[in-house]
């Protein structure tokens, strides 16, 4: 179990790594004289049809509905994971970072709902720092070497896994289109089918896969959001190892896809979200509610959810800190939350699609703003309680 916790950690990290080249890359090349070819590969029509049957999108929607359901697969399969037999598996150990992460979803939506209360369109965005980048987190943890408990880790993991889980559940409930019902009844024969397959304990993958492409195609046609299908398609696959050849199903697929996430959809996802063009912004832009909104309740809200609401946990006894791990810890993790990156992108873009662009700029700019700033001060406190930590330690 440890051994794979740190391999996780390893491969988070350098993804992390990579997801600030992307991003740096595609800042870049927007306030260039590549930004129009920029634009251009962004806007290039896809489109798959057999028969009656059509997908017609831009490439970015491409890598927004259908790259990054590959992405929402994988969480779901960590979820399922991490619930029967990992660090969520008990009710004790998941106390503090579930609270932790409930404080840090609420209390940054407070914080945008407050300074956008007045504008029906930016309230749209109310979910977007309301996430944390567990790969973008993690590659701060990792410049600060194996200074870093264990523990700490564990807790930044745990509590990112309840942030993802959040952000499904928003995604679900408050960004749906126009619900289309002979789509949602083939998503349910989809469901009732993988379910049948699971209960039948087939573990080979082909099954589950050719039902799942279809399910993904059924959601996307339905009106909600089709990275959905991928964690509910996770949900069914076995962990439990086939007799004959004492494999897991799950952990297999786990492990195979982890890489192509890590190092290829999320790098590309942050390229093809990230290319702010910053050369006409003005105090205008700066100054925006959306953009307050979003930086404030990434930097503020995050930080003051997650650190008040485990502090409460523990102060009411439902929960208690790990070892080897102090309040001044606890708080630089939650500075790190800030980060929101990944997933606040990748709301903001449900949230202001249908915009025109506007508000995505603002949003954006929120984003990459608050996640800057969380990850520089989270590192420098983190290093500064470590440093303490360890010298208490050595007394």
């Amino acid at each position: 179990m440890i051994s794979a916790l740190k391999a996780f950690l390893r491969l988070e990290s350098a993804s992390g790594i990579l997801l600030i080249a992307a991003a740096l890359l595609a800042l870049i090349v927007a306030n260039s004289p590549l930004s129009y070819y920029y634009d251009l590969l962004l806007d290039t029509p896809v489109e798959i049809r057999i028969g009656a049957l059509q997908i017609a999108k831009p490439l970015l929607l491409w890598i927004n509905d259908g790259m990054m359901a590959v992405f929402f697969f994988i969480i779901g399969l960590e979820l399922k994971r991490e619930v029967l037999e990992g660090e969520l598996a008990s009710v004790q150990a998941i106390a503090l970072p579930a609270f932790g992460a409930i404080g840090g979803m609420l209390v940054p939506a407070l914080v945008y709902l407050l300074i956008n209360s007045g504008d029906p369109v930016a309230i749209d965005g109310w979910a977007v720092p309301t996430a944390t980048d567990i790969a973008f987190a993690l590659a701060v943890l990792t410049l600060l070497g194996d200074r870093v408990p264990l523990a700490l880790k564990t807790f930044l993991v745990s509590l990112a896994i309840f942030d993802d889980l959040g952000a499904i559940i928003i995604i679900a409930l408050f960004y749906t289109g126009d619900i289309s019902t002979i789509s949602l009844i083939v998503a349910a024969v989809c469901i009732a089918t993988l379910a049948l397959l699971n209960r039948l304990h087939i573990y080979r993958l082909t099954p589950y896969m050719l039902v799942a492409l279809v399910m993904w195609v059924a959601v996307l046609k339905s009106g909600v959001h089709a990275t959905l299908a991928g964690v509910i398609v996770a949900m069914f696959i076995p962990l439990a190892r086939e007799p004959e050849s004492g494999r897991s199903p799950l952990k297999e697929l786990e492990h195979d896809l982890h890489g192509l996430v890590a190092f290829a959809i999320l790098p590309i996802f942050a390229f093809a979200n990230s290319g702010l063009n910053v050369r006409n912004m003005g105090v205008e832009q700066l100054l925006h509610p959306v953009t307050i909104g979003v930086a404030l309740g990434l930097f503020v809200g995050k930080q003051l959810g997650v650190f008040t609401f485990a502090w409460l946990a523990v102060r009411l006894g439902l929960a208690k800190l790990p070892a080897r791990v102090n309040w001044s810890l606890i708080y630089g993790v939650a500075l790190l939350c800030g980060v929101g990156f990944t997933m606040s992108l990748f709301i903001g873009s449900l949230a202001f699609e249908s915009d025109g662009g506007a508000r995505l700029f603002d949003e954006r700019l929120g984003i990459i703003a608050a996640s800057t700033l969380s990850a520089f001060c989270g590192y420098f406190w983190l290093k500064r309680a470590l440093k303490q930590s360890n010298d208490q330690i050595a007394l």
